[in-house]
């Protein structure tokens, strides 16, 4: 018990003597530029702030981007005895006051731009924005930006962009708006950014340089600045440009209007304050003083000492001293909790702002707004609402608009009597109606005006200046271009497109080739040459093999009933008095009845032989039914026989030459394409002499026409499409598309235009109003028919020259079936002058009146049964011609 009571009293009497030795005024230094407005804050702020401990100013006004100035006015407040210094610093001093507050303890408050750095007894009041600027870039989707920076604020936010950037694959320009850059310098980068056609822009730098760039540049995108509300937005409100930037201080906020108020009424003796707007900086100023005066207010309460004492005025000293108390200071600032006219104040381990809230503005015509806001937890929130699109457009019917467009037919074509119209009159085709439902859904007038040069629209790699109707929308002399207008990333980049209307891709037009008739041979087409020669081959192995079997297997003899057939003497020598009927003759024909489908009057007996037999009838079975199947197609079809069937088929020969519509999508398209199929008909296309590239899309439909088949144009597939369908009928797209893109309607980038647009062209979609409309220009008014008209006349009937060949081949073996007869007849007839010695010319006749005059009784199914001469006939040396009809006639 007693042990308890004497810690008590020890704690007791060492808190009232650490309690009693706490200053009751602290002093707290400043170092500020003269004039600053933050010097001017700082002494409004601690009027605020005079309760114990009272915190008592030592101020230097000092050249901030000096060295020895700063160095001087740091140790001179540092011998002075000050517990902390709140001020300025710039890009020259800042890492001289690191090294001192490092070296010396000394903890420093600033309101400057923040900086990456680990030197804890830096206290940075001003909040690193690279996180909401990278948030906020992602929101609105930009790929392509301007980074304008001011070297001594803007590199560490430069470092966290390019982080990004390599992630994201973002094409950033950095821009460095150094202090010795003046106007006219300025002007000139302003004026490369226009002609580059650079329409977002980041700026990163300090209030002052910011509010004279936004007098010089006319569309900006995004402001880095914590002060949105501080700048001058008078001109910009006049010309409509789209501004957004971040914003601290909440006016809306009760603590801070009063604030305002109490600034504005404030007055100094010492001091000649203005009555203006308290900016960003003095209320960052103001919440740093807010800070200490609460650091050492807890420190107070915790009775920790914190009195100079010892090393005061050692600022030089080598090596230097630091001070105590200092890392008491600092881990007091570090924790302070409070809600200033910046919002939540809070700091982490490195003296850096954490855990705050940032309003993200921007400027309406009615002015500043507010559309969201960002903070660690939830990152980017967007809080803007928007007016219907009805309302917001309701002034549309005050003037009328004037609507770009391109003579390309379909789209857009002057009607036969247009010189006797006027006004839109003269136009019709596919888009000349879009147009006209477009405007009736949206409800303004227009005008149609045909785009001078004749071009859709490109950059020009010299000038960088567009041309076409993305250049007429891009400096602001047409309202909306309503044409075949390819959805392309460069051109999105200036202009604004709506939804595609039509889906196309890139395709290859070629002039159709000759159709090759079928030939009086044509029936054998249906198989190729291989399968001509196979089955060729297969009929006399099968016959041979037939005769093989037969010649081995005992089944096949049979008793010899007939001295007249073919087999007797064959199959003599095999067995005496039996024959066999498949000869190598008997066993041709029977291979060929079987594959005619004609059957034959003799069949094999043996089993090897009828299996020889079924497999020969299988195999002609499938062959014939194949070139059954195939043979109508092939002698009713007149085929068309294309050179090229794809862009491989383009790349991989150079006798066809092949181009483009030059200026337009396609163009660009191989130009920036990686695939090597591609890359290669690109680097064909631009060194082809003479050039492939056409002006207009009707040149190019001549140039294919008239070159014979040795030019080929690349085309969107829908204008293909088109084309087939005109007279003279000879074009034709091959193979599939290349791409896959679509056509919009395009408005100006920020036009009021742009959603209805999109609106109107969606509605029409779903209404099928857009498949109307292409069916009516392309097929209702096409002029060569469909693509099968007339086929199924011309392929109901065979003409004789499809099956000529079959004739030829008819004539053909009758002749030679004479032929062999003929050639039989003289072979007999010269063995049967031999056998009787007589002439030949005597046997032929002989022969002749023996056969003409048999009546084919006299022998079995119609054969003659020869028998043999008397032998007394036989010795005569010669016999004459009555004598031999009589010999023949007696037989």
């Amino acid at each position: 018990m007693q042990r308890s009571f004497t810690l008590v009293f020890v704690s007791f009497c060492v808190g009232f003597c650490y309690g009693s030795s706490f200053p009751s005024n602290i002093n707290i230094g400043g170092l500020f530029p003269k004039g600053s407005h933050e010097n001017e804050v700082f002494h409004f702020a601690l009027s605020h702030h005079q309760d114990i401990p009272k915190l008592v100013p030592q101020v230097d006004m000092v050249d901030t981007a000096s060295s020895f100035a700063m160095t001087y006015a740091f140790c001179s407040q540092f011998s002075k005895g000050v517990y902390a210094i709140i001020g300025l610093y710039d890009r020259k001093t800042m890492n001289m006051l690191m090294s001192f507050c490092g070296a010396l303890h000394v903890c420093f408050v600033t309101p400057s731009f923040p900086i990456e750095t680990n030197n804890q007894f830096v206290i940075q009041l001003r909040p690193e924005l690279q996180e909401p600027l990278i948030a906020l870039i992602q929101h609105y989707k930009w790929t392509k930006f301007v980074y304008m920076y001011s070297s001594h604020s803007g590199l560490t936010v430069l470092q966290k962009i390019l982080d990004t950037a390599a992630e994201k694959t973002w094409q950033v320009t950095s821009v460095n708006l150094d202090s010795g850059m003046d106007q006219a310098a300025f002007l000139k980068v302003v004026q490369d950014l226009e002609n580059k056609k650079e329409y977002n822009i980041i700026l990163d730098c300090e209030l002052e340089r910011l509010n004279m760039i936004l007098n010089l540049v006319n569309n900006i995108g995004l402001t880095d600045c914590p002060g949105f509300l501080d700048m001058n937005f008078t001109e910009f409100q006049k010309t409509g440009a789209n501004i957004t930037g971040f914003q601290l201080m909440n006016y809306s906020d009760e603590n801070v209007s009063k604030a305002i108020e109490e600034w504005v009424d404030f007055d100094s003796k010492d001091l000649k304050l203005p009555k203006g707007r308290l900016k960003y900086t003095g209320a960052l100023t103001y919440d740093g003083v807010s800070v200490m005066a609460t650091a050492f207010q807890n420190l107070r309460k915790q009775r920790i000492d914190i009195s100079r004492r010892g090393n005061a005025g050692e600022c030089l000293a080598n090596p230097p001293a630091p001070w105590g108390q200092g890392i008491d200071i600092q881990r007091a600032l570090q924790q302070v909790r409070i809600e200033g006219l910046t919002g939540h104040v809070q700091f982490n381990e490195k003296g850096h702002r954490t855990n705050f809230t940032v309003s993200i503005m921007e400027l309406s015509p009615s002015g500043p707004l507010k559309v969201g806001y960002w903070n660690e937890n939830k990152n980017y929130v967007n809080t803007a609402v928007y007016t219907p699109v009805v309302e917001e457009f309701f002034g549309l019917q005050n003037r009328t608009y004037v609507v770009t467009t391109i003579l390309e037919s379909p789209y857009v074509m002057l009607k036969k009597n247009h010189e006797q119209l006027v006004g839109n009159d003269k136009y019709e085709g596919y888009c000349v109606e879009l147009a006209a439902e477009i405007a009736k859904h949206v409800g303004y007038t227009y005008k149609l005006e045909v785009v001078s040069d004749g071009k859709y629209g490109a950059r020009d790699a010299e000038s960088k200046m567009w041309n076409g109707m993305v250049g007429e929308l891009v400096y602001g002399k047409a309202d909306v271009a309503v044409a075949p207008l390819t959805i392309t990333l460069v051109r999105e980049e200036v202009i604004d497109f709506s939804k595609p209307f039509m889906s196309l891709g890139i395709s290859i037009m070629i002039k159709k080739p000759t159709k090759s008739k079928p030939g009086v041979f044509s029936f054998l087409d249906p198989l190729a040459y291989e399968i001509w020669m196979c089955i060729v081959f297969a009929y006399i192995g099968v016959s041979v093999v037939l005769f093989l079997v037969s010649r081995f297997s005992p089944y096949e003899w049979q008793g010899d009933d007939s001295d007249g057939e073919e087999g007797q003497g064959q199959g003599q020598g095999q067995n005496e008095g039996h024959t066999n009927e498949f000869g190598i003759f008997n066993s041709l024909w029977f291979s060929l009845g079987a594959f005619m489908q004609q059957g034959c009057d003799i069949s094999p007996r043996s089993l090897s032989g009828r299996i020889v037999g079924g497999v020969w009838w299988f195999f002609t079975l499938i062959i014939i039914s194949s070139y059954t199947a195939n043979l109508a197609a092939f002698l009713t079809v007149e085929r068309m026989v294309s050179p090229i069937e794809s862009a491989e088929d383009l790349a991989k020969q150079t006798e066809i030459a092949y181009g483009t519509l030059d200026g337009g999508s396609t163009k660009e398209f191989f130009r920036r394409s990686k695939i090597a199929v591609f890359e290669k008909m690109w680097s064909y296309m631009k060194s082809a002499d003479p050039s492939v590239f056409v002006k207009t899309t009707d040149e190019g439909v001549v140039r294919v026409r008239k070159s014979k088949g040795r030019y080929a144009y690349l085309l969107e597939s829908t204008m293909n499409e088109y084309i087939e369908q005109r007279k003279p009928c000879d074009t034709m797209k091959v193979g599939g598309n290349l791409d896959s893109k679509g056509y919009g309607i395009a408005t100006p980038k920020g036009s009021a235009l742009r959603i209805p647009v999109n609106l109107a062209v969606l509605k029409l979609n779903e209404q099928a109003v857009l498949d109307k409309l292409k069916n009516k220009w392309w097929y209702d008014k096409g002029e060569c028919g469909s693509k099968d008209s007339g086929r199924k006349d011309k392929t109901s009937a065979l003409s004789l020259s499809n099956v000529a060949g079959v004739f030829y081949i008819l004539i053909g073996g009758l002749g030679l079936a004479m032929l062999v007869a003929l050639v039989e007849f003289c072979y007999k007839s010269r063995i049967e002058s031999r056998r009787m010695k007589q002439i030949i010319d005597a046997a032929m006749l002989s022969s002749t009146l023996s056969r003409m005059t048999r009546t084919g009784s006299g022998g079995e199914n119609g054969r003659l049964v020869a028998h043999d001469f008397p032998k007394a006939a036989q010795t005569l040396p010669c016999m004459s011609q009555a004598g031999m009809g009589l010999s023949t006639t007696g037989m």
